[in-house]
């Protein structure tokens, strides 16, 4: 620049920059962008745009022949007709498509249907988005944009984009409300086309997928699909995303194997040396990620049908908080797991006892001190279990007492209506000069935190994965029942791992209610406030350690909290090392999985004392769905039936996961299984 004036171009430059100019044009006109797992965000603000919206609308037509992967799910969505019903498509395109005999014949579970839709330009405010429009009717209560997305619709769409196109508000949804649902699709580009794509199928990512797998079933180039969907080859791909395939020719049925859905495999790419970046991979494999999908349907509609019928029961007899039912079957896709015991179906763990609270009512036991007294010798020092508690034995059968001074009957209001396998039972009490004696069941394996942090029994062995998931699981489903299945729901408020007790066959049983408080029907959805803020560093939520907040949401927090120290064996609170304070688990996630090296920070967070009998593809997921779970914002973090769902497919996959399938991933760079 001279004088103030830019020096002109010179001629023989200019055919370069139209050049470049052309190329970045043709760039932009080829690709959308991939979810990249955005969609799981439901509420956070900066993952709502125009990625998690939907395609735009960036090819010559404004609308074409499309198609989508949607797999069958018994019994709601397991023929061409119901399918089609949900997805607003042809039930004889899809049953010719896929060579289905008839259209109300069943589809075997989990077989990947393919399905033809007319995929058009849709104009919004603030952009243009490819997809084709069904419509749902909402069924239960429990349901949300989230659950519909990723669940029902097995991520062929996104909270955000339902969101964006139904005037209703996620906080207003109620049974029977029609909401129009946006399926992402899209048509080919120009630059698409002259390849010799004419259609582009959205296919949901699963388990075990990689580019190079996606690629050989459609008879699809990875390199085409890459660009599709601008992905480089040292990116991941998550489960229940829709990744774009651009197609020489209409597809057609496709033959995959109809055994149950295989373990998640680890990722099959060399492991490479702390340190060393991970985009040296050459594939891409899929973590599961925190999105709920395949194989939740019917858990989820099993929890509306009991949160519908026991809120009737509740509003109809409110002098008995939940009404006696019959106990649910456990969803087909996860097995009770004990590393050490032997299972028969009895002690799969139900959320609603068939007795009902009546029944924990009655048979509640008022003690005479005097039995007390000969059951735990006197209260003697070798029968303390830990603080106040005491091992008692009741005519053979062990107990916990637990000596209690002051008012008590908030405990004992909630723990006798509650009949839960997961919740410690309370089956008797006895008061006496002035202190109160709660004799509950006995935890014969103690607390997670004497198997995490202190090794009180002086053992060699260690909590293995699948008793960790079982755990974390169990955790859930009793957080789940207390949130959304009692009448007035209730919130823990001190969920910690000593207040996590575990039977002979290491399930878990949350204990110590003193501090629940039940959520109010308020018109602040249940907020309530306080300024006695009571808690352990490391579990409180900073909402409730910074304003006194109370929500469902401080549950959950915690439940993220101890996740984290299922997955890595270090406490929720500790010392830094340089001496500057406690490090808090929650905060050390983040680091841990954002930035480079991913995979190699998180192996080095994982509790060694696990060795690499793990799956790594799994302990991500736990530990993404931890970080979301510690979000400081409180409405980024999901409802605990959101957790317990993803925790139910992370349990199932955990449960088909065989270590030594890990050692013959580790030493393979082949497609997987």
């Amino acid at each position: 620049m001279a004088g103030g004036r830019l020096k002109p171009v010179p001629k023989f430059y200019l055919p370069f920059f139209l050049l470049l100019w052309l190329f970045s044009l043709e760039l932009t006109q080829a690709q959308q962008g991939y979810v990249n797992n955005q969609q799981l965000a439901c509420e956070d603000a900066s993952k709502d745009n125009n990625i998690t919206r939907g395609f735009s609308c960036n090819a010559q037509q404004t609308s074409c022949q499309s198609y989508i992967t949607f797999r069958s799910e018994p019994p709601f969505y397991n023929t061409s007709v119901s399918i089609a019903y949900l997805l607003g498509a042809e039930a004889t395109q899809i049953s010719s498509l896929n060579n289905l005999s008839a259209d109300l014949s069943p589809i075997t579970p989990k077989s990947m249907v393919i399905v033809p839709v007319n995929c058009s330009c849709f104009s919004t405010a603030n952009a243009s988005y490819y997809q084709h429009n069904s419509s749902y009717s909402i069924k239960f209560n429990t349901e949300t944009y989230f659950s519909i997305s990723n669940d029902t619709y097995q991520g062929l769409t996104t909270c955000q984009a339902m969101k964006a196109q139904n005037p209703i508000d996620f906080r207003q949804l109620e049974v029977g409300e029609k909401l129009v649902v946006p399926i992402r699709c899209a048509c080919p580009t120009e630059n698409q086309t002259r390849a010799g794509a004419k259609y582009l199928l959205s296919y949901i990512v699963t388990w075990g997928d990689s580019i190079s797998s996606i690629a050989k079933t459609f008879g699809a180039e990875e390199k085409s699909i890459l660009e599709a969907n601008e992905l480089s080859e040292s990116d991941l791909i998550f489960p229940f995303t829709p990744i774009l395939v651009p197609l020489s020719k209409e597809p057609t049925r496709i033959e995959l194997p109809q055994n149950s859905p295989p373990a998640a495999p680890a990722p099959q790419i060399p492991i490479s040396p702390v340190g060393e970046s991970d985009s040296k991979s050459s594939k891409k494999w899929i973590f599961i990620g925190v999105g709920v999908g395949v194989g939740s349907l019917l858990l989820v509609g099993l929890a509306g049908f009991l949160f519908c019928f026991f809120r009737r029961q509740g509003h109809a007899h409110k002098a008995s908080p939940i009404a006696s039912s019959s106990p649910p079957k456990p969803p087909s896709n996860l097995k009770p797991h004990s590393d050490s015991t032997n299972y028969t179906p009895n002690s799969w763990s139900v959320s609603i006892s068939s007795q009902g609270v009546r029944y924990a009512i009655e048979s509640l036991t008022p003690y005479k001190f005097e039995d007390l007294k000969a059951a735990t010798d006197d209260f003697s020092e070798s029968n303390r279990i830990e603080g106040s508690v005491f091992r008692g034995s009741f005519q053979g059968d062990d107990a916990a007492v637990k000596v209690m001074k002051g008012d008590v009957s908030r405990e004992i209001n909630l723990l006798k209506k509650i009949n839960h396998t997961n919740i410690i039972r309370l089956s008797g009490f006895c008061v006496h000069e002035g202190n109160t004696y709660l004799v509950y069941e006995y935890a014969d394996k103690g607390s997670v935190r004497d198997w995490l942090h202190t090794n009180k029994f002086q053992t060699s062995f260690t909590l293995s994965w699948k008793q960790r998931v079982q755990i974390a699981y169990d955790v859930a489903d009793a957080l789940n029942y207390l949130h959304n299945y009692i009448n007035p729901p209730y919130i823990h408020k001190n969920l910690k791992t000593s207040n996590i007790l575990l039977d002979a066959n290491f399930r878990a049983k949350v204990a110590n209610f003193g501090l629940a408080r039940a959520i109010e029907d308020n018109d602040e959805g249940g907020l309530q406030l306080t300024r006695h803020v009571v808690g352990t560093k490391g579990y409180m939520a900073p909402e409730y350690i910074e304003n006194g907040v109370i929500t469902p949401k401080l549950d959950v927090f915690a439940l993220g909290v101890i996740i984290l120290e299922l997955l890595s064996g270090e406490n929720a609170a500790s010392a830094e090392k340089n001496g500057g304070g406690e490090a808090l688990l929650s905060a050390s996630i983040k680091a841990v999985l954002e930035g480079v090296n991913v995979r190699e920070k998180l192996k080095n967070f994982i509790d060694p004392s696990l060795r690499p009998e793990y799956p790594l593809d799994l302990a991500f997921s736990m530990a993404e769905l931890a970080k979301i779970c510690v979000a400081q914002d409180p409405n980024a973090r999901p409802s605990v039936s959101e957790v317990l769902v993803t925790l139910s497919k992370i349990l199932s996959s955990s449960l088909d996961w065989d270590p030594s399938d890990e050692f013959e991933r580790s030493t393979s760079v082949t497609s997987a299984r």
